[in-house]
């Protein structure tokens, strides 16, 4: 039986980054369990701040208003699943994880004056051809009914489970873009700053290099969020979002993008126009 874990407020990242870098030095020495704990973290009582809700909505291009975006809230419900992912029985460090794909459902529009309950939880550990990944599973709800539901695939590189592995997705040809994005060397500090999401990846060459990548990248859900504030108010009100990041943006670059209409809804991408190569792939499908 599932057990949950009831919070007293929103835990620090700073906290929960400190204790994750702690708990991946060991388990590169020992690893960790081969199971996800069977628990729910859950936070009452959730408020998100104007100052907040403004600093994302500069940064990402959305418009402003006290509608919360379905990327903000992403924001405001990832530390409470990082959480979950420090601790002692969680499999995967967290340090180094890499971003894979995030489904969103969002069934309402949430507002700045709401009153938040925040659930996460764990699920499907499974092997992939660069290590294990691992959905991170977070609810946020309002008025007692789920308004927001998000799914978000993560990989832990060298960290290998027994099983069958996923193959390659299907080859990329670069469609006709409709825009670019040039993403200055500090992109990843200034998402982070909004975010709270301060992955050493993100941060700096130094830091990323010693994760195994050549310069700093980019969030996946800075380009993703970027890609839905493009498509902007034809979103609707409820929507299903999804995007796939395939190779990592590094810092600074620039990304061919483009936005489109799509028979349920608008497609997006986004790659390198030298290689062709994608970074990222989704879609935004309107629900009513």
């Amino acid at each position: 039986m599932t057990a949950t874990v009831v919070l007293p407020e929103v835990p620090s990242l700073g906290g929960l980054y400190a204790r994750g870098a702690g708990l991946s030095l060991a388990r590169r020495v020992r690893p960790g369990p081969t199971t996800l704990p069977d628990v729910d973290y859950v936070v009452r009582g959730v408020r998100a701040s104007a100052e907040h809700l403004t600093g994302y909505q500069h940064l990402l291009g959305e418009s402003a208003s006290d509608a919360l975006p379905a990327g903000f809230v992403h924001v405001l419900a990832f530390p409470v699943a990082t959480a979950l992912m420090v601790r002692p029985d969680f499999p995967l460090p967290l340090v180094g994880l890499v971003h894979l794909a995030n489904r969103v459902t969002q069934l309402r529009p949430l507002a700045l004056d709401d009153v938040l309950d925040v659930r996460a939880t764990s699920a499907d550990l499974r092997p992939h051809r660069s290590g294990t990944q691992v959905d991170l599973v977070t609810e946020v709800s309002a008025d007692g009914a789920v308004a927001w539901r998000g799914v978000s695939t993560y990989l832990a590189r060298g960290v290998h489970l027994a099983g069958s592995v996923d193959e390659p997705s299907a080859s990329f040809v670069p469609p006709t873009p409709t825009g670019r994005w040039k993403l200055d060397g500090d992109v990843g500090r200034r998402y982070a700053a909004v975010s709270g999401d301060r992955n050493p990846i993100h941060l700096s060459a130094l830091s990323a290099k010693a994760l195994g990548f050549p310069r700093a990248i980019a969030h996946g859900m800075y380009t993703a969020s970027r890609a839905l504030a493009d498509v902007g108010a034809q979103r609707g009100d409820a929507f299903e979002w999804s995007a796939e990041f395939v190779k990592p943006v590094l810092l600074p670059g620039t990304v061919t993008v483009r936005v489109a209409r799509a028979a349920d809804g608008f497609t997006f991408a986004g790659w390198d126009a030298r290689s062709g190569k994608p970074h990222l792939t989704g879609s935004v499908t309107p629900l009513r």
